[in-house]
């Protein structure tokens, strides 16, 4: 069996979709699994082992790309695939596999998508309230149960040499534990813990012989600059300075995350890295990281989650409530358990 994915768009949705892809594999070992995505993808994709290859969709972001879409159906419109796995819920990722001609092509029901999907998934929100278990479900028969059974927990593989490669073309000191700091998140500012937690938490780390690294994509720049200030002494601002490969490489040598709700969260997650989670905005019965190698930081005040880009109240006291020196007893706890 030839099996085609349509994958999300997001670091963290594309991580979370690898427990789909396990799923897959132990109900059909000799499947042939591939993944249409991004062109950013590709990287991540590499080290799921479930996949044989990564097929790029060069469409940005929100483009429709009519023709292009076409275009990539009708290339793959011979290779034989039996089954097409739609995880978006818009109708744009549906139409590759229906331009391709896919025989039997799975989606759940949405944004009129009935002609382009012939076997359309009822989503049960309150039996299916995690992200994962969407993904999960559209991989198990119709009248499996809500929600599945089991998670198989994401788990990417590391390129060793290129983990050597990376730490020493940047310098990094391993001599001490290192504990990552992903400041950013892409949803918005009512997702991130205050930068002004994050520079006073560094401070306390390095002080109590721990080295900081700080990562994210170019967009954060300013957040590792802001966190550093003049410079902390074993405090690392690598923001914009690694591609998507050498951040999933470094993030497998820390001992900890400490994380808002992002894609880089659920990358610590998926490489054994013990994840320190804070939530303001989302809630992590939502996108849990998926590890049991983890602490919560989530205060479930009464207008939390509110799913909002920017606090609506305007205090965000659904992170400014969650101390510095609370999630550093966190990471004491967690380093006496390692």
């Amino acid at each position: 069996m030839k099996i085609l994915v349509c994958g999300p768009s997001w670091v963290g949705d594309m991580v979370m979709a690898q427990s789909l892809f396990i799923s897959l594999k132990h109900q059909y070992p000799e499947a042939l699994i591939d993944v249409l995505a991004p062109p950013w993808s590709t990287p991540l994709l590499a080290r799921m082992p479930e996949i044989r290859q990564a097929i790029e969709l060069p469409v940005a972001h929100g483009e429709m790309g009519i023709r292009k879409r076409f275009q990539a159906g009708r290339r793959l419109a011979g290779e034989g695939y039996g089954w097409a796995i739609i995880t978006p819920r818009s109708i744009k990722p549906a139409l590759v596999p229906f331009f391709a001609r896919i025989p039997q092509r799975t989606g759940y029901k949405g944004q009129a998508r009935y002609i382009f999907i012939n076997d359309a998934r009822e989503m049960d929100k309150s039996k299916l309230t995690m992200t994962v278990q969407r993904q999960l479900y559209l991989g198990l028969p119709k009248n499996a149960p809500q929600p599945p059974d089991s998670i198989p927990y994401p788990s990417l593989q590391i390129n060793n040499a290129n983990r050597h490669r990376a730490a020493e073309g940047l310098h990094l000191d391993l001599s001490r534990p290192v504990v990552c700091f992903f400041p950013g998140a892409e949803f918005g500012p009512s997702k991130q813990w205050p930068l002004s937690y994050f520079r006073t938490l560094a401070e306390t780390l390095a002080a109590a012989g721990y080295q900081v690294w700080i990562m994210g994509g170019p967009q954060d720049r300013s957040y590792g600059a802001e966190i550093t200030g003049e410079g902390i002494p074993h405090v690392h601002d690598l923001i914009g300075k690694t591609s998507l490969e050498d951040a999933i490489d470094l993030i497998s040598l820390a001992r900890i995350a400490v994380t808002n709700d992002s894609g880089l969260m659920h990358v610590a997650a998926a490489v054994g890295v013990h994840v320190e989670a804070l939530y303001g905005a989302t809630t992590p019965a939502f996108t849990p990281p998926l590890t049991d190698q983890k602490s919560i930081h989530y205060l479930g005040l009464e207008c939390s989650p509110c799913f909002e880009r920017e606090c609506p109240h305007g205090h965000l006291q659904c992170l400014t409530r969650i101390l510095p020196e609370q999630v550093m007893q966190s990471i004491d706890r967690a380093f006496s358990r390692q």
